[in-house]
């Protein structure tokens, strides 16, 4: 009793501990003391640049513009006030985008909000389950060619939008972007075509020539005010996003039972690894901007989860953080969570003020404003780089991107890890080596009945069948030294096919010494039974001279007895 307690003690408080690292406190805003004029002007910059893209993410993912803005809004502030990152701004993105199109078409829209709910819930769960590291374990090749296949998918969903008044809504076409645009161009309303190109041309030329006057001014801002009063003043056929209510709609929970959930679960879950990998990242990616502070990836995926909780619960949508809405929050000078918080009062405040002026924006407006943002997010000079890096990794880049454009985001993510990870076996197997060597001194007669075998790198899987194929090569010996001290790593695997090479040359007659076990794989080697394989306990060695000598009076033994 006396034992177990203090140890029952210390395990709560450590579980106690853990939980408190993962909800909000007073030193998440230690830094604002410090930083709140800088980030307010942040959460101001912010809030402006995220509008549009609310808006445009909203419209794009089968939804409604009002579904993007509320997202922005409540999933914004939640994710600041619960999430990892000090810096982090999360609402709709394009990637989440590419995956609910898919969803409303086959289940209808109100199976959003279940899915969102759902996919929070999975978020949640996983950050008090402590898998916020796992996101490492995803190549940078992979996230760039993620990167590359969503920009695509960005592009091409707004082709539809500039050739029909009726396509956003209507759902004509396949929801496979690539088809969908195909299927688009082959019967263009040309007269439509032309305005809404117009539309393009202005809101892409502002979005590119503004940060040339002054990189403080929102060029997607300036564009679509410009086009918004064009389109207001001289008549067009431009579709508009339509009236928005000057309010948040209230929060309600939605009929869900098991087979509703049985029926979402797989898009929920696909919802739910997505948000992970692109909060996580842009996380990682802002903390190393400038001076942030430390993210906490658990912590973070409890925000984003109930960020898209909040979120389901006010008609929005799944929300994610926003790789380029957090650089422009570092960017402008937000250093706390003060500069997200912002960011969502401010959209906040263009739901109760301006929802009239907002739902008299046209469509391709938005359409443009994502656009240049799939552009943006592809960067040349990465991509040249990957592609010049090494075979494996610009094979695992190019196939993610495509199958993200072809098939699913998911698929593509865990086929461009599979595919990253043989090529790193391969290559790690190559290093697995095995080198017969010469007895170094004066020759002794008898020698060239003595063979060492040195193992160098890592004894794995991988490597177990060509290891056994070369030790196996030797022949016309009666010892052979395995010496096991440059061995690296050794699995299972490799430590059975160890075993089978000991049994193989004993059953030839062959005496085996093994020297240089490491302390690390004594423990695997005495489980699988490879020291168990020796003729004798005797034959395990921890120098080589011994072995040698050890091997040299079993010759004299055996040409005496012969």
């Amino acid at each position: 009793m006396t034992v177990s307690t203090p140890v029952a003690t210390v395990g709560g408080s450590s579980h106690r501990a853990r939980l408190r690292s993962l909800l909000p406190s007073r030193a998440d805003y230690a830094v604002a003391r410090r930083s709140w004029r800088s980030d307010l002007a942040a959460g101001v910059t912010v809030g402006i640049v995220a509008l549009p893209l609310a808006l445009g993410f909203g419209v794009s993912s089968g939804l409604t513009a009002e579904a993007g803005l509320v997202t922005a809004v409540i999933a914004g502030a939640l994710a600041a006030f619960f999430g990892g990152s000090h810096v982090q701004v999360s609402g709709p993105t394009g990637a989440m985008v590419v995956v609910l199109l898919p969803i409303v078409a086959a289940h209808g829209a109100p199976a959003v909000v279940v899915v969102t709910l759902i996919a929070g819930v999975l978020l949640v769960a996983g950050g008090l389950m402590g898998l916020g590291r796992a996101v490492s374990f995803i190549p940078w090749p992979v996230i760039e060619g993620f990167t590359l296949g969503i920009a695509a998918i960005i592009f091409l969903q707004q082709v539809p939008m500039l050739l029909s008044p009726h396509v956003a809504t209507a759902g004509q076409h396949s929801t496979n972007a690539a088809v969908a645009a195909v299927e688009a161009l082959a019967a263009p309303d040309a007269g439509y075509l032309l305005w809404a190109a117009g539309v393009v041309v202005v809101v892409a030329g502002c979005m590119l020539l503004a940060p040339r006057v002054h990189r403080a001014i929102p060029g997607s801002l300036v564009g679509i005010v410009v086009t918004t009063a064009a389109v207001a003043i001289v008549p067009t056929p431009l579709a508009t996003i339509g009236p928005l209510p000057s309010a948040l709609p209230l929060p309600t929970l939605p009929a869900i039972d098991p087979e509703t959930i049985a029926l979402l679960l797989g898009p929920a879950a696909t919802v739910a690894v997505l948000a992970a990998i692109e909060s996580l990242l842009s996380a990682r990616v802002a903390a190393t901007m400038a001076d942030t502070g430390p993210y906490d990836p658990d912590r973070e995926l409890v925000g984003q989860g109930i960020a898209s909780i909040g979120s389901g619960l006010f008609g929005g949508m799944p929300a994610t953080g926003a790789i380029a809405r957090t650089a422009v929050n570092v960017k402008s000078g937000g250093r706390s969570r003060l500069a997200s918080l912002t960011h969502a009062a401010v959209l906040l405040m263009v739901v109760f003020a301006l929802a009239g002026l907002v739902g008299r924006i046209p469509l391709p407006a938005l359409a443009a404003v994502l656009m240049v943002t799939a552009v943006r997010m592809v960067h040349v000079a990465t991509v040249r780089m990957i592609l010049r890096s090494t075979r494996s990794d610009a094979a695992a880049f190019l196939l993610t991107a495509l199958i993200t454009v072809s098939f699913d985001l998911i698929v593509a993510v865990a086929i461009g890890v599979l595919v990253a990870g043989v090529f790193a076996l391969r290559t790690l197997a190559r290093r697995a080596g095995v080198q017969r060597e010469i007895i170094q001194g004066d020759p002794v007669e008898g020698d060239e009945r003595i063979a060492i075998i040195r193992f160098d790198g890592p004894l794995f899987f991988a490597a177990s069948d060509r290891v056994f194929e070369k030790v196996n090569e030797v022949r016309g010996v009666s010892v052979v030294i395995l010496r096991m001290s440059q061995v690296e790593l050794v699995d299972a695997t490799g430590a059975r096919i160890l075993g089978e090479i000991v049994q193989t040359l004993e059953r030839r007659g062959v005496t085996v010494l093994i020297k240089g076990v490491q302390p690390r794989h004594d423990r695997l080697f005495r489980r699988i039974g490879v020291l168990d394989a020796l003729r004798h306990h005797r034959h395990l060695f921890l120098s080589l001279p011994d072995a040698i000598a050890h091997a040299r009076d079993h010759v004299r033994r055996e040409s005496a007895s012969a």
